[in-house]
């Protein structure tokens, strides 16, 4: 988990993370109950323990930020390069704790991220998202990606759910268009 850099704009801070930010991040998770119920995973109790320890593993691919705002942990996200498309790169896994949601958190951090996997080299950066999830999918719209379409019975969730999802993308020609849109103003 150590090989993503420090990502920061302002009072916002993404960094790698690591075990410092694992009782602050279980503490975030549990702010919002319900919402684990629509992610493919939960970070809940044991479940979150297990996707811990996964990720902590010898040869575990995840590459998580933890997000935090004035010092304060309040959310992840990660990147997920497609090891069968090179240039291709999934940002998902992304959580925020209901307090900053619907302020522009979510905006900074995924500009933040895509700016620096398209620095990176990447040509394409892919949000997949539960069909049930619509905030999210709203939230994705947003930023300025394209709707490239629907996996339909894509995969089965934690709770057993068969989950359509929802493939959004950004390219970077759109790159190149959206981010003098999305980047924050100097202060």
């Amino acid at each position: 988990m150590a090989r993503l850099p420090l990502l920061q704009f302002g009072n916002i801070r993404l960094e790698p993370l690591a075990e410092s930010h694992r009782e602050a991040l279980r503490e975030a998770c549990a702010e919002d109950p319900a919402i684990w119920e629509i992610y493919s995973f939960s970070m809940l109790g044991e479940a979150f323990d297990r996707w811990w320890e996964a990720g902590s593993a010898a040869g575990s691919e995840r590459l998580m930020w933890a997000i935090l705002v004035d010092d304060r942990l309040v959310g992840m996200t990660g990147i997920f390069p497609e090891d069968r498309t090179p240039g291709v790169v999934e940002i998902g896994a992304t959580y925020i704790v209901p307090g900053v949601r619907g302020t522009r958190l979510n905006r900074m951090v995924k500009w933040l991220v895509l700016s620096h996997v398209f620095r990176g080299g990447f040509h394409r950066v892919e949000f997949r998202v539960d069909a049930r999830n619509l905030r999210s999918q709203a939230a994705v719209l947003k930023l300025g990606a394209t709707r490239d379409g629907i996996l339909r019975h894509h995969k089965i969730t934690h709770t057993g759910h068969i989950r359509d999802t929802h493939v959004f993308a950004i390219t970077d020609a759109d790159w190149r268009r959206i981010e003098p849109e999305l980047r924050p103003e100097q202060g």
